[in-house]
This record gives C-alpha cells, sequence and structure tokens, in this order.
C-alpha cells in the first residue's frame, strides 16, 4: 500500500479529537512515509504533550482547537465538507459519537439512502494473499440490499489495492444450495446478479463455505467446481458474529495484521478502535488514502 500511495497525489486526512498517543503517532509515521498530509482536530495542549512525550514534531501537523470531543468530531467533518480534507480518521472520540457526526442528516458526510459498512483488509501468514472482508462491525444482520452494498463496497477497495478482478466469495455454512439458510439464499442471488452483469468489477459467487473460500485442497477433496474457490481475495459475512470471530481469529490466534475503514460516507472514514495498535492505525489510514478520490 505504501508504494501506491507514493506514486499517486497525497491526501489529506483529517482526525477527530486526536488527543491520544496512538492516533498521534500512526499520522506522524503516515506523514513521514509520504502517505499524507494531516489535520488534527483537539485540544492543542494535549496533542503538544503528547508529541513532546513521543518526541513527535508538532509543525508537521496542521491543528485545529477543539477540547470537546463532540464539537471536534463535528468540526473534523465540518472540514470535510468544505473540501479540506480527503479521509476522516476517528481519535479518541467515542465511536457513537464519532458515527452521529457522520451520520448528521443536516451537516454529517451521507448521500440520500447511502450505506455505511465496514471493510477490513487482512493479511495473515496462513494465506498467500490479503482478504478483503466485510462487514465486521457495524451491520448486524445484513439484509440483501445491504449484502449488495457489502459486495460493492469489497470489490472498490480490492480494485483500490490494485486487484484488477477480484474473486468474491458469498459465505454461508455450507457451499449446498439450501433452501432453509436465508445466507445460501442470499448469497445465490446475489452470484446471480454478478452473472448477469449487475454486480461489476469481480466475479463473484456464492454460498460458499470457509473451507471452499480458502483451501484448495479441500476443494480439490469435495470435487467442488467454482471461479472463486479456493482463491478468494474478498469474503462478505452473512452476519456480523462471523466476520467479528473471523477477524479477531486472523489477529489474535494467527498473528494477523489488518486495516480497516468505513465505505458508503462521502469519504473513507477510520474506524479502529480506541485500543488499537499503533500499527493498525497505521495500515488503516494507508487504505483510506488509496480509498479516497
Amino acid at each position: 500500500m505504501f508504494e501506491v500511495l507514493k506514486s499517486k497525489e497525497k491526501k489529506r486526512l483529517v482526525a477527530a479529537f486526536a488527543n491520544d498517543s496512538h492516533t498521534i503517532g500512526a499520522i506522524s509515521q503516515a506523514i513521514d512515509h509520504g502517505l499524507i498530509d494531516a489535520t488534527l482536530v483537539g485540544d492543542h495542549e494535549t496533542i503538544a504533550k503528547v508529541c513532546q512525550e513521543e518526541n513527535i514534531d508538532i509543525n508537521k501537523f496542521q491543528i485545529v482547537q477543539e477540547a470537546n470531543e463532540s464539537r471536534a468530531a463535528e468540526k473534523a467533518v465540518a472540514l470535510i465538507r468544505e473540501g479540506k480534507g480527503n479521509l476522516l480518521m476517528k481519535g479518541l472520540v467515542s465511536t457513537d459519537k464519532y458515527m452521529r457526526a457522520i451520520l448528521n442528516k443536516e451537516t454529517g458526510l451521507m448521500s440520500p439512502n447511502a450505506i455505511l459498512s465496514h471493510v477490513t483488509v487482512i493479511e495473515t501468514p496462513n494465506y498467500p494473499k490479503l482478504l478483503t472482508v466485510g462487514d465486521v462491525a457495524i451491520i448486524p444482520l445484513p439484509d440483501l440490499k445491504q449484502k449488495i452494498a457489502i459486495t460493492n463496497y469489497v470489490i472498490e477497495v480490492a480494485h483500490a489495492l490494485e486487484i484488477e478482478n477480484p474473486k468474491v466469495a458469498l459465505l454461508a455454512a455450507t457451499e449446498q444450495m439450501s433452501a432453509g439458510m436465508p445466507a445460501c439464499i442470499d448469497a445465490a442471488i446475489i452470484s446471480k446478479m454478478a452473472d448477469r452483469g449487475q454486480i461489476k468489477g469481480g466475479i463473484v459467487d456464492g454460498p460458499l463455505a470457509l473451507d471452499v473460500c480458502i483451501d484448495m485442497e479441500s476443494v480439490q477433496i469435495k470435487k467442488f467446481k467454482s471461479p472463486v474457490a479456493g482463491d478468494a481475495d474478498c469474503i462478505v459475512f452473512p452476519n456480523i458474529e462471523s466476520g467479528n470471530v473471523f477477524y479477531k481469529a486472523n489477529t489474535k490466534l494467527s498473528g494477523g495484521e489488518l486495516g480497516a475503514i468505513v465505505m458508503g460516507a462521502k469519504v473513507p472514514a477510520v474506524l479502529s478502535s480506541r485500543g488499537d495498535s499503533e500499527k493498525t492505525k497505521l495500515y488503516s489510514i494507508a487504505l483510506a488514502a488509496l480509498v479516497a478520490k
């Protein structure tokens, strides 16, 4: 991601309530790598103290003073609306206040009928390429319309990663078509929509169980035929539980790394946990910068 970004026009990140060392440190690294320029909205005195403690040059940032976390989120969104930034990042502000600023019908960043969704890119030592997955954090039980939106978002992110024709797996508990499983029915509909050109930019197939999504040996044993099976670039989950468990299992048990962004607003938004590592936040910034227009 870093090499691709260095060849593109630099984007400006706006961070909402950037008062913590992880956020400031990740943004500082992103600037040092030549990936972005940055505006920090937060308390100047607190930011200066963090920079001094972490030995970071405060002059590399543009700082907009706002000591209240809700108003800092609103001010960060306002700067994006004014064309003074291309991507948004959550700092120490709570998720509900951050999302409230984005979703505000009058002053937020939503287009009519837009669907917000969380897209994660995972690098795991047990798979030979990046996996782009959704949704693991925002939509608890996506309906058909939302799954179509998630499918389009993972394709868009895969394109930003320079995967020209990503293979998208629509996950279910089985690769066999079962009318009693809503996940299978939705996957079959979306797969046929892609066949008919209603979803463009990737090869889409489902329902697929996880083993035949990512393990070619399982595909061969089952004598299963699919243009996606065993070689998926993207996975669309049927519910938040399956997605959340998958991404946490990869990071906590398999030593995976990840970057994550929110799609569906007028600009990509970094929505990492306040407890996420500096490295995760750096990767998320790079991902958002790649996707940003």
